[in-house]
């Protein structure tokens, strides 16, 4: 039988409180769910009415039974996080964080939102200071003060029409009714399972029988389920402050450890003011012009926007763009970003994505690939042609693989484009007892140091450096396209590699997001799939580059517009086991 998301009633939304364009109904309560069975996933979607695109079925499922009911773009999009932190809780949860970049069609502006995790207030820059990062990973000291439920509710609160009771009924049914068990899940489950058997809590919940959930299972989370509940009836102040931030805070401090494991978890900082202090952010979003078009992203904290706004910039100064030019640019752009951005005052980040720096740094690109790290370049508004470049390399540090991306488009035309993470696979491996949810280890995101200088170091309060890179792409006026993905510092290239083959390679969205990949980073070598590889490695090594090979890179989601009302939804089809578009008619229909 067929999952089924169906409202079950419906009342009159006002849109007093609504920012952006929306229709008259909205869901009052939750869908109603068949019992789970496995679907297959459709990984492009053409149609009408709205359209969305994530990793799960599930997931996109639900986003498309809120629009159906007349919800729009920012309900869609919290309704499908939410359910994401069930069915994908090793990339998301309610206990990490998130940046959401969106277009209000009514007022035609681009807002952005951070739900980013802060540090706890004692925190300071020495803090992981001599402990391994793989240490630091599965530990209490690695979890940020969540972001991700103050994100929601102010999205709601701003620009939704819906509460967040409603918008977490989906997840609270996937949740009781469970899901079906697929390979990327067992396969995420067996990697992590070393460090699950060390933490009660997480053995209890994701290794039943001590070995994880068989694939096409059903697996059931009844514990996030009420805690989803509970959420909704109490609102964010139960997390902020209240019972729940309680129950976190306690687990941060005294990890369950399980008797006779040997593996070292530190306890962590954060105290119950530190969640009372939370605040999800409302920020002016990056935007560069590029080829005729006007790209808007995410700035910092994040790295995402800047950085791949100045790599299009770096490669419309070039004379021609191959892929040598591609990866040259990301190396220069990867040196500014690990010099410059961080959750610090006075990041340059309109010298950053200047076309006069641009053109400075454009002038390094040659007929051959640099053997070792470019050095940042000076971004101090004094741009005589080719500069020479500024202070020393630095690397770009290791960031977790995971994460995960939608997006989602309404009727009034309401395009979202959403990054949420809770860092590593799996976090830092922690479930808070009875609760079911995963914590974070979004403070591994700070360098490590002793790094005297670095922008990126921890301190009290601060958001940790991110490479999460929502983007939204517009022609006259009107967004054209919007695109993000998994991946640590590869969201950033993934990005930039799906707006290269759109706009200069003339790949349509589809071919865009399934071409194969490679990543540059700033470092000796560059990370491509094997099948990048097979087709491009011998011109490319015979211009000075190297390869490292890698299985997969990223896992995008992105949609267009086709026509007027039209709109075509994008996922992968084969990495991390493909992903769900959906649109709310089809065409043809």
């Amino acid at each position: 039988m067929r999952r089924v998301i169906a409202p079950a009633a419906a009342v009159l939304v006002t849109l007093a409180t609504a920012s952006l364009a929306v229709a008259a109904a909205a869901p009052s309560s939750g869908p109603v769910l068949t019992e789970p069975t496995a679907a297959r996933k459709v990984p492009v979607a053409e149609g009408y009415g709205g359209a969305v695109a994530t990793v799960d079925h599930d997931a996109s499922r639900a986003a498309l039974a809120v629009l159906r009911q007349g919800g729009n773009a920012v309900d869609a999009a919290v309704a499908a996080g939410a359910v994401l932190g069930v069915t994908e809780p090793y990339s998301a949860g309610l206990a990490g964080g998130g940046f959401i970049v969106l277009y209000d069609a009514r007022h035609r502006r681009v807002h952005t939102i951070d739900g980013r995790e802060t540090a706890p207030r004692a925190m300071t820059s020495t803090t992981f200071e001599g402990i391994p990062f793989e240490e630091g990973v599965t530990s209490g000291l690695s979890a940020g003060v969540p972001g991700a439920v103050a994100q929601w509710d102010l999205a709601l609160r701003r620009f939704g029409t819906i509460s967040l009771k409603q918008a977490l009924q989906p997840a609270i049914e996937v949740a009781s009714q469970g899901f079906v068990v697929d390979q990327t899940f067992f396969d995420q489950t067996q990697a992590n399972l070393a460090r699950f058997k060390d933490i009660t809590s997480t053995a209890a919940l994701y290794l039943p029988n001590g070995a994880p959930p068989p694939v096409g299972s059903v697996f059931r989370n009844p514990q996030l389920a009420d805690t989803y509940r509970e959420l909704g009836r109490r609102g964010p102040g139960w997390l902020y402050g209240g019972q729940l931030g309680k129950e976190i805070v306690a687990t941060v401090k005294q990890p369950p450890v399980a008797p006779g494991a040997t593996r070292k978890v530190r306890p962590g900082l954060m105290e119950l003011s530190d969640l009372r202090a939370y605040r999800a952010l409302t920020r002016e979003p990056t935007r560069v012009d590029f080829k005729g078009l006007r790209v808007y992203g995410m700035a910092p904290p994040s790295s995402g926007g800047s950085t791949v706004g100045e790599a299009l910039n770096i490669v419309e100064a070039l004379p021609q763009t191959g892929l040598h030019e591609y990866l040259e640019a990301s190396r220069l752009a990867f040196a500014d970003r690990n010099a410059y951005v961080g959750d610090i005052p006075g990041v340059p980040l309109k010298e950053l994505l200047s076309d006069g720096f641009a053109k400075e740094r454009a002038c390094l690109v040659g007929p051959l690939a640099m053997t070792e790290p470019a050095r940042p370049g000076e971004p101090d508004g004094d741009y005589r042609g080719c500069a020479a470049p500024g202070g020393s390399a630095t690397p770009t540090a290791a960031e977790g693989p995971e994460t995960t991306h939608l997006v989602v488009a309404d009727r009034w035309g309401n395009v979202v484009a959403y990054n949420l993470t809770i860092e590593s696979t799996g976090g830092n491996g922690i479930v808070v007892p009875g609760r079911g949810v995963l914590l974070n280890n979004e403070l591994t995101d700070f360098t490590f140091g002793p790094a005297p200088g670095d922008p990126n170091l921890p301190g009290p309060g601060k958001r940790p450096r991110s490479s999460m890179a929502p983007t939204i792409v517009f022609q006259d006026g009107r967004p054209v396209l919007a695109v993000g993905s998994p991946g640590g510092a590869t969201i950033i290239t993934t990005v930039l590699q799906i707006l290269l083959n759109r706009y200069v390679w003339g790949m349509d969205l589809p071919e865009a997001v399934a071409a194969p990949r490679a990543s540059q980073r700033n470092a000796t070598q560059t990370q491509a799939e094997p099948a990048f590889l097979e087709e491009h490695r011998a011109e490319l090594e015979a211009r000075r580059h190297s390869f490292a090979s890698v299985a997969e890179i990223g896992a995008a989601t992105a949609l267009e517009f086709t026509g007027p009302g039209r709109v075509r939804a994008v996922a992968e089809p084969v990495r991390r086991g493909g992903g769900s578009a959906l649109v709310v008619k089809p065409a043809g229909d």
